[in-house]
């Protein structure tokens, strides 16, 4: 409480008037004098365990603690950052006194998700909007067979699947009530696969869940073992006004039915495909000069250069592009696409690791496109090096996202002085930024606070830039932390910049 209590009244002594009369008072101003709604405020931009600490402090601070404006956003994972809650009658305890009327959205683990829980939820938390259910660590399902309601005013909906527990005697329990969805995430176990083969089961019934959501807009399917090319067939023939698909590492996705996706779903302007099994055959049938289709990624897909060139010469008005990690994707593939007009709307482009585009056709393309880029992501090349760069950031003035560099050791020095002396002269919008060299391969000199000066003080909406670990990344860190920008400066072991921040649909793509 010594650091609360003293706000001011440090510098009483300096505060002298005309007439020599001391204007500071006496008196020191404590937190304990701001009123309830400052304090609340102040409380808002903690989290839940940041408040329940402080709800021991005294009894107004208890008070205020507990006001159900702070618990709108509640999520009770403690291994995602939430709160941990030790029994069932607690929670039902928290839902009836502490969340309320107020509650938007809660997140449940596995052993939290019983019918008597969801029935409290569906009684007593009437603008309950978005719900996570995770089963991803389930061994067995609790008993659903008594229950009889369920939250109805659900716009958004995320199901962490598991591997071996089948969900339809749950789902069937809910199908009434969650007609009303809008938002769909489905979450796999992808990134807990092993390697080894192991028998996969179809642990939720796409089917008749697309009977049950005809209003879905936005339907995220990630990393599921078992979704295919019928599953996607399913949601299209249902969901009339579908505007996102995402079906990012469903690698028994091939594209059989993309065709028939694209001819019914008029609105759909997003569709995200990386790490899919792609067939080129499949892609090269689409009436892609027909789509209303605006952000594509088919990053880390084995499609040919022909298919590419196909593809990219048809779709009218593409604005988002990740095609990184494509063997095919080539010079060839970049100038027909020029040639073709239709890179007119293009704002962003992702071509990480696509190690056969060469350096000349890569500026000629940024020459001319550049000015419109707002996202440029050119990692994973180690022919793209800071010379590329430094004569195309001129042309990026409206860049707010760029990303540049591999994790690879070159056979070159990459001189970053100059070329955070570049960016901060001609990139003043940028607001992430991402160096993903080697640090062996960063050179810069003793007078490199300058140029790092440069850059804080010239891109002042820079919220994010991510460095490989090394000197380098100390340095730098430590210039934006004594100019009390601490949270900018990150390193690519726990932080990447990705493009995928301009999607149109991106704050509802976002789960976990």
């Amino acid at each position: 409480m010594d650091n609360w209590n003293v706000l001011a009244a440090q510098t009483s002594s300096s505060a002298i008037g005309r007439d020599g009369i001391n204007l500071a008072s006496k008196e020191h101003l404590t937190i304990e004098k701001l009123p309830d709604k400052v304090l609340l405020h102040i409380f808002s931009y903690l989290s839940h365990r940041e408040i329940c600490r402080l709800a021991r402090i005294c009894r107004r601070w208890r008070q205020i603690a507990y006001d159900t404006r702070l618990w709108k956003n509640v999520s009770l994972r403690p291994e995602v950052s939430g709160l941990h809650v030790g029994s069932l009658e607690s929670l039902l305890a928290l839902i009836s006194v502490r969340f309320g009327p107020t509650l938007r959205y809660i997140e449940l683990p596995i052993e939290l998700i019983t019918h008597t829980v969801l029935h409290e939820l569906s009684a007593k938390c009437p603008n309950l909007t978005h719900m996570l259910l995770d089963f991803s660590t389930a061994m067995q399902l609790h008993d659903f067979s008594e229950m009889q309601a369920f939250p109805t005013k659900l716009r958004y909906m995320c199901i962490c699947l598991s591997e071996v527990i089948f969900m339809e005697g749950f789902m069937r329990k809910i199908y009434n009530f969650i007609n009303g969805l809008e938002v769909l995430h489905l979450i796999g176990t992808y990134e807990k696969c092993e390697e080894e083969e192991e028998e996969i089961y179809e642990v939720i019934n796409v089917h008749k869940l697309k009977s049950a959501t005809p209003n879905l807009r936005v339907i995220n399917l990630y990393g599921i073992n078992f979704i295919d090319d019928s599953h996607i067939d399913a949601f299209s023939s249902n969901c009339i006004q579908l505007e996102c698909l995402a079906v990012n590492f469903c690698n028994k996705v091939t594209g059989s039915t993309l065709k028939t996706l694209i001819q019914r779903s008029k609105r759909l302007n997003c569709l995200l495909m990386n790490g899919t099994s792609l067939k080129s055959d499949y892609v090269m049938q689409v009436e892609w000069d027909k789509c209303a289709l605006q952000e594509l990624d088919i990053t880390a897909t084995d499609l040919s250069t022909e298919c590419l060139i196909d593809l990219l010469t048809k779709i009218p008005n593409l604005k988002f592009l990740s095609a990184g990690q494509i063997n095919g994707f080539n010079d060839s593939v970049l100038k027909q696409w020029m040639e073709s007009g239709l890179t007119r709307s293009l704002i962003s482009l992702d071509l990480d690791s696509s190690d056969n585009i060469s350096d000349e056709a890569l500026q000629k393309f940024l020459t001319r496109h550049g000015g419109q880029l707002v996202a440029c992501c050119l990692s994973g090349m180690p022919h793209i090096t800071d010379q590329l760069w430094m004569s195309i950031l001129p042309v990026l003035g409206n860049a707010k996202i760029i990303v540049m560099g591999t994790a690879e050791k070159l056979g070159v020095n990459i001189h970053v002085d100059q070329l955070m002396d570049t960016i901060a002269s001609n990139c003043g919008n940028l607001e992430r930024l991402e160096l993903r060299w080697d640090p062996d391969n960063l050179r810069f000199s003793d007078k490199s606070q300058k140029a790092i000066d440069l850059l804080r003080v010239k891109c002042l909406k820079l919220r994010c830039m991510v460095l490989s670990d090394g000197r380098y990344y100390e340095t730098v860190k430590a210039n934006f932390e004594r100019a009390d920008r601490v949270t900018v400066v990150r390193t690519t072991t726990c932080c990447r910049v990705s493009p995928y921040h301009l999607l149109r649909n991106y704050n509802e793509l976002i789960f976990n």
